[in-house]
């Protein structure tokens, strides 16, 4: 693509987006069962209460702004959304058997373009859903990060930090996904060796992004000035444990391999957990 053309693409909007491409003017008319899904759909979760509010207004009103679809690749009889999915979702919901619909010509990539743009325009992207979309633009069609900035029309900062956050552990991911951690307290997590406990913590505790900040930082200062005066054998054993089980421990060795293990509880229920392990185990 030109790179005259994917200045500021969020900024531009969606309208000049398909501005890019040919466009039949007429807006038509097609069956829900015509219809398929974007298969570069960014968007995996959709909100069950701005569904029904959206399925309601469409029972009163119809749908106001058509579907931007493309002849499906796959199935020549079928049309693909390109835009509009949610309220295709909500069309079915509310009864309806026909929709109004834009078609358009568009490549896998305009395809992905519109989707992505779409969402992120709307905030409809849960953080982790955006940085895969960005993802995708860079694995499937040779976009760098800078390009993808330029494109969507936010810094190269933020696409970097999106995309960072795909590096995190599945059961933070999962968080983030369930909307049990929000994208600045992920952000935080990023290179944490144990960040799904951190995760969890935060959590339990109910941080703001701002304490959760403070709570890694001094968590961090700790490990470092730890480590320095700790062999490296027993820093990687203690950090094994301490990803196992979710408590910190701490293993002091003699020169003459003598020592202790020390097991850190914070309540009741961390204190029972380690007497069920020990009593399971031995």
């Amino acid at each position: 693509m030109d790179s005259n053309k994917i200045k500021k693409g969020l900024g531009r909007g969606l309208s000049s987006l398909i501005g890019e491409s040919k466009v039949e003017t007429n807006i038509n008319k097609l069956s829900i069962s015509e219809l398929s899904p974007n298969k570069y759909q960014p968007r995996k979760i959709f909100d069950e209460e701005n569904m029904n509010e959206l399925t309601n207004s469409i029972k009163e009103r119809g749908i106001i702004q058509p579907i931007i679809v493309r002849h499906s690749n796959d199935e020549r009889s079928k049309f693909e959304i390109i835009a509009g999915e949610r309220r295709w979702l909500a069309a079915q919901k509310a009864g309806l058997h026909e929709v109004p619909v834009v078609v358009t010509e568009a490549d896998d990539l305009k395809s992905l373009e519109f989707a992505i743009v779409e969402n992120v325009q709307r905030n409809d992207l849960n953080a982790l859903e955006e940085a895969q979309g960005y993802q995708r633009l860079i694995n499937d069609f040779s976009y760098d990060q800078e390009k993808v900035a330029k494109f969507i029309g936010k810094s190269r900062s933020h696409i970097t930090n999106s995309i960072r956050l795909l590096s995190l552990p599945s059961e933070v991911l999962s968080l983030i996904e369930g909307k049990k951690l929000s994208a600045g307290h992920a952000k935080i997590l990023v290179g944490l060796e144990n960040a799904a406990f951190v995760a969890n913590k935060i959590i339990e505790k109910n941080l703001s992004v701002r304490q959760s900040e403070k709570f890694v930082k001094i968590f961090k200062l700790k490990k470092q000035s730890y480590k320095k005066s700790k062999d490296i054998n027993l820093q990687s054993l203690e950090e094994s444990i301490t990803n196992k089980i979710g408590l910190n421990v701490s293993i002091n060795n003699k020169k003459n391999n003598s020592g202790k293990i020390i097991f850190e509880y914070k309540d009741i229920d961390q204190l029972n957990k380690i007497i069920e392990i020990i009593k399971t185990n031995y």
